[in-house]
């Protein structure tokens, strides 16, 4: 299919040539900066919905208001991480086939200047976060720590990388949760964390079957995982999660709204399986890509989302 033959792994290619300083116009410097911010991964952001929208206040005023402010706060203190990312992982960057196409891998954004927009971004993203209260503050402050400690220190520590990443997935969660002031119940929290340990397994385990035969590593863990050992996380993750979904379809719903809840697991389930099918052919180290351009995952996605909908709508 065409869909799904664009969704190939990269391969191996020439190095980039880093443009000398001073010789890229202020607008080439200005549009990769934009793209050194990832506005794609914003996507992930949504995570902070997804509270508000199962406790069915995303549609109130002060609901919506409350996650956008959760949005925007995850957004600047996100593209904040990815610059400092970025600069810190430059050299390594430039070894992988596909990240060394990034603005300052190849060159087009200095690592002086990422980094100081990453920290004045990190900086707009906790003035957000205080804007939406200080218990949102103080999940925006976690997330900084926990992705600090990660481009410090974590992320060349071998599973703990994995948790480190899952981490902030699971942070952005609870962020909307905070942000609209409702409870989170330990079923929300189980399965968003497995399904966040799902994804970042899935993304180690396309960075490792991406790598040419005979190249380095991009990434220092990568060393230390085999695809087989990324394949059994993911796994139990999805089992393990598969269960706690259905269990809460089950047990926490009665009458109508368990119906629809107990339909939803129907594409839960395919979505699950979706995934595993394309991180098997080596295309998961971008999930958010994954979503934005794969139309049976896409299908799988809305028909969950709109039994959900209806199963909140009678609960």
């Amino acid at each position: 299919m065409k869909r799904e033959t664009a969704l190939r792994p990269p391969e191996a290619c020439p190095p980039v040539a880093v443009p000398a300083a001073g010789t890229l116009s202020l607008r080439a410097r200005a549009a990769g900066l934009v793209r050194a911010c990832r506005p794609r991964q914003w996507l992930k952001n949504a995570l902070v919905l997804a509270a508000p929208a199962a406790a069915g206040v995303l549609t109130t005023g002060a609901g919506l208001r409350g996650s956008l402010v959760a949005f925007a706060a995850f957004c600047l203190a996100a593209s904040g991480s990815y610059l400092l990312n970025d600069a810190a992982d430059v050299a390594a960057d430039r070894r992988h086939p596909r990240k060394r196409l990034r603005p300052v891998a190849a060159g087009t954004v200095s690592v002086r200047l990422a980094r100081t927009v990453g920290a004045a971004l990190l900086a707009a993203g906790l003035l957000a976060g205080l804007a939406g209260g200080w218990p949102l503050a103080a999940v925006v402050a976690a997330y900084l720590a926990l992705t600090t400690a990660y481009t410090l220190w974590l992320r060349d520590q071998p599973v703990v990388d994995l948790v480190a990443v899952a981490g902030c997935h699971v942070a952005r969660a609870y962020a909307g949760a905070v942000a609209v002031a409702v409870p989170v119940t330990s079923w929300f929290l189980v399965v968003v964390s497995l399904g966040s340990l799902l994804l970042v397994a899935g993304k180690r385990e396309a960075e490792l079957r991406a790598l040419p035969g005979d190249g380095p590593a991009a990434r220092a863990t990568l060393a230390a995982y085999t695809a087989t050992y990324l394949a059994q996380v993911r796994v139990m993750a999805s089992g393990a999660m598969i269960v706690t979904y259905c269990l809460w379809a089950f047990q926490e719903h009665t009458g109508p709204a368990r119906v629809f809840c107990a339909l939803s697991i129907v594409p839960f389930v395919l979505v699950v399986l979706r995934h595993a099918l394309l991180v098997d052919r080596g295309v998961g180290e971008e999930p958010e890509e994954l979503v934005l351009r794969d139309r049976p995952l896409q299908v799988f996605l809305a028909l969950m989302l709109v039994f959900l909908a209806c199963g909140i709508q009678l609960a």
